[in-house]
């Protein structure tokens, strides 16, 4: 396994920042770890970078200690902040930095793959916060690592930057490194991780597929175009949970879709229907809001800590 965490546990005092985690990465998969804030997200990274020491628990990255396997360059971290000169250009940056390293990939190389090497002799207080953050990812590659960890990555990033940054971490999936990622947009972990994990109040609430978690949120959504619709009317069609209503457009979140559709279609003037699943925001409310329940549903295919499928062997 890249990572192993059993039954981790952190306390800070009497906080418990995270509850028994267990989670197994294989090597090759890009995860991504969502959760409201205080979820455990940070926490649950700082051990595995071995920036922190678990209460109880065991972690292993590629079977050895995180230390260790940091020690080795096995593993390298992009982080939201710190850790640049602000007197320095891009490259001075990146040349100091691979003279920490016994081997590191040139420096032309991970500029290029970052996508700044055309701001190389900037300096870095000249850069804007996307800049800086593709700056770390190109830091980070500088080790050539298995091991690729993402605290908020595209936080300040352009739409372009943000799908330019991600093309360039498929590749990387794709030659089998392993990316375990953090974020609060959604949308990319939908797009880009083969697994996501959701943590709530420091506990693995389900773990799966984009389309296995957006499955968790039970229903469908019914849009359809309604004049002068009423709430009431609309909430009492059977299968119907709850309701919006947008001038003309009604959107209904419906337990039964199909009988929905059919009242509107059969009982109503409506036209234009569409029934769409619910999305990965909805899963992400419905698993880690307030009034969420521990874990996935009974029978659920959505598991805890489960590996997905082997990239590169360990080295």
């Amino acid at each position: 396994m890249a990572i192993d965490l059993r039954a981790i546990r952190k306390n800070f005092g009497a906080v418990q920042a995270v509850r028994g985690v267990d989670l197994a990465i294989a090597p090759g998969e890009i995860v991504a770890l969502l959760g409201p804030n205080g979820a455990g997200k940070t926490s649950t990274i700082d051990i595995v970078l071995g920036l922190s020491a678990p209460t109880s628990g065991q972690v292993t990255v590629y079977g050895m200690t995180p230390r260790k396997a940091i020690e080795r360059g096995l593993v390298s971290a992009v982080l939201q902040t710190g850790g640049l000169l602000k007197d320095l250009t891009v490259t001075e940056t990146v040349q100091y930095t691979a003279s920490l390293f016994a081997t590191a990939n040139p420096v032309r190389d991970v500029l290029h793959r970052a996508g700044i090497a055309a701001i190389a002799d900037r300096k870095v207080a000249q850069c804007s916060g996307g800049e800086q953050q593709r700056l770390r990812f190109a830091m980070a590659l500088l080790p050539d690592p298995d091991l690729l960890i993402l605290d908020e990555p595209t936080t300040g990033m352009d739409v372009e930057g943000r799908r330019a940054f991600w093309a360039a971490i498929r590749q990387d999936a794709a030659r089998g490194r392993t990316v375990l990622f953090a974020t609060h947009y959604l949308e990319e972990a939908d797009a880009y991780a083969d697994r996501i994990v959701l943590l709530r109040q420091g506990t693995v609430v389900a773990d799966g597929t984009a389309s296995e978690i957006k499955a968790l949120a039970a229903g469908r959504t019914v849009r359809a175009t309604l004049a002068d619709a009423r709430e009431a009317d609309l909430l009492a069609i059977p299968g119907a949970d709850s309701v919006e209503i947008r001038g003309d457009t009604v959107l209904i979140h419906a337990s039964d879709s199909d009988a929905v559709a059919r009242h509107l279609l059969t009982s109503t003037p409506a036209r234009d229907l569409e029934v769409t699943a619910r999305g990965i925001e909805d899963a992400f409310i419905a698993l880690t809001g307030d009034d969420a329940e521990f874990g996935p549903p009974p029978g659920s295919p959505v598991g805890a800590g489960r590996p997905g499928p082997a990239g590169r062997s360990d080295r």
